[in-house]
């Protein structure tokens, strides 16, 4: 095992979290226009990257014990401890950089599946409330669940067919 190899395993593991990162982004522009008929499909997609995770990071993690005990710190278990341990500036400077930009992508990742359930959310009760609503004037939402014109007007749904 090598810090060459590591660097390379964080590398794919970053490319693993940019592509979580574009599915929940695509997920939530479905989201915003309204377009949900491929919501299950981004759903899918979402979950078999979040399947391939605990492999590759149980990977990442045998990767830093192993260098670490190559360049003689086997206390060393974490990502964070091994760059601490680094023998040299340069290792210290990939290594990091690779911490910094998964951590960014986590950032990122958790802000956009907050957003991501309260619109799911919210397309849940507006279905909700428009079924519950048949022959009753509901209204008409905007992208973000509130309600922008009363029932009074035209209907999405004909009730009459």
């Amino acid at each position: 095992m090598s810090a060459h190899e590591l660097s390379m395993h964080l590398m794919r593991e970053r490319e693993m979290l940019e592509l979580l990162l574009f599915k929940l982004d695509v997920q939530q522009m479905l989201l915003a226009t309204g377009r949900t008929r491929w919501i299950p499909q981004t759903v899918s997609e979402i979950e078999r990257v979040l399947a391939a995770i605990p492999v590759t990071a149980l990977t990442r993690d045998t990767l830093v014990v192993a260098v670490a005990d190559e360049w003689g710190v086997p206390d060393a278990t974490t990502l964070r401890e091994l760059i601490d341990a680094a023998p040299s500036c340069a290792w210290r400077e990939v290594l990091s950089g690779h911490l910094e930009a998964m951590l960014g992508l986590a950032a990122e990742i958790g802000e956009l599946k907050k957003l991501n359930e309260q619109r799911l959310r919210t397309a849940l009760r507006v279905t909700q409330e428009t079924i519950a609503g048949l022959g009753v004037p509901t209204g008409e939402y905007d992208q973000s669940g509130d309600v922008v014109r009363d029932g009074s007007g035209s209907r999405l749904l004909d009730t009459k067919v």
